[in-house]
């Protein structure tokens, strides 16, 4: 059986129906999919849970507090973890995702 990993990506300028990919080898398959808003997150990460991931990597836009919700949504059954950075680069991800990170 494959080994099945997501990377979740948010943010409002992404149209989930063009915005995914996968990656599939022999022993894994690698998903990355977009949601516009947490909403759209949980439906995704519900769909992926059912069909069997047992890993998902959260963007920086959810934060600690959603990925804490996420977890308890799959039962703690999924690897559920997110993005985060050093404190000495706050400056430079707020310049860059300042806009909404288009």
């Amino acid at each position: 059986m494959k080994k099945k990993f997501a990377f979740l990506l948010m943010g409002a300028h992404y149209d989930p129906a063009r915005h995914q990919a996968d990656f599939e080898t022999e022993n894994r398959l690698t998903s990355i999919r977009t949601v516009r808003d947490y909403p759209e997150a949980q439906a995704v990460i519900r769909t992926l849970f059912e069909n069997g991931y047992g890993a998902i990597e959260l963007c920086g836009a959810f934060g600690e507090e959603k990925a804490q919700e996420l977890i308890r949504m799959t039962q703690g059954r999924v690897a559920i973890g997110f993005v985060t950075h050093f404190p000495e680069q706050d400056a430079l991800f707020a310049a860059f995702f300042g806009n909404g990170g288009e």
